[in-house]
């Protein structure tokens, strides 16, 4: 994972409503970015960190929902605390239902603010280990030869040797010794640990996991 230190990135189209954010932001340690359009923000390159988005709703062209829509769908998703002088419940339902930690309204307190970044700061990093965990089991499942992903999908569905070996039509010997080839490459301490192991990648289909799950 990056070494980098958080970045708290801000839209808004109001260029002293974004000094003033920098500022707030700045003053508690925090790298800040700015923005005045969801383009632009989209276009930029942006540091490999731990990072938040606080979002003015109402853009020009682009809005705060339809950016937040857009980044859903892709390996971008940032936590998001949105802000509006104009909100309403309807827009802060559709924000908070698709994941916004917060959808505070002008003025806010400053506080508010400053905890919710902390928060959604918090998420990403968590969601960012999550993340690097499932590649790195996901790297361990594609070293595994296409018979020993049978075998472990076999495993995880609860069937013995000989049951493993009578749908791929071989001897116990040969899935006891994959077996543990499986156990070795997957770093499965225990059987427990395969399961858990298969559950987070998706691993369900006695004989039909062979290839990574996406």
């Amino acid at each position: 994972m990056s070494s980098e230190g958080p970045v708290v990135f801000v839209i808004d189209d109001d260029r002293s409503v974004r000094e003033a954010l920098r500022r707030l932001i700045s003053s508690v340690g925090l790298t800040v970015e700015v923005f005045s359009s969801a383009q632009a923000f989209v276009s930029a390159r942006r540091l490999d960190a731990p990072a938040c988005l606080v979002l003015d709703v109402r853009l020009p062209g682009q809005s705060g929902l339809d950016l937040q829509q857009e980044l859903a769908g892709t390996d971008a998703t940032l936590p998001i605390i949105f802000l509006t002088g104009h909100g309403d419940i309807p827009m802060s339902v559709r924000a908070m239902k698709a994941g916004a930690v917060e959808f505070l309204t002008k003025p806010f307190r400053e506080q508010d603010l400053l905890d919710a970044i902390r928060r959604a700061i918090d998420d990403d990093r968590a969601a960012r280990a999550e993340r690097l965990a499932l590649f790195e089991l996901r790297r361990r499942y594609e070293s595994l030869t296409r018979r020993e992903r049978d075998v472990m999908a076999g495993i995880v569905s609860g069937l013995l040797n000989k049951q493993i070996g009578a749908e791929l039509g071989t001897s116990e010997a040969t899935v006891k010794e994959q077996r543990g080839h499986v156990m070795q490459k997957m770093q499965a301490g225990s059987l427990a640990d395969l399961v858990r192991t298969a559950t987070r990648l998706g691993i369900t289909d006695p004989v039909g996991a062979r290839t990574p799950p996406k």
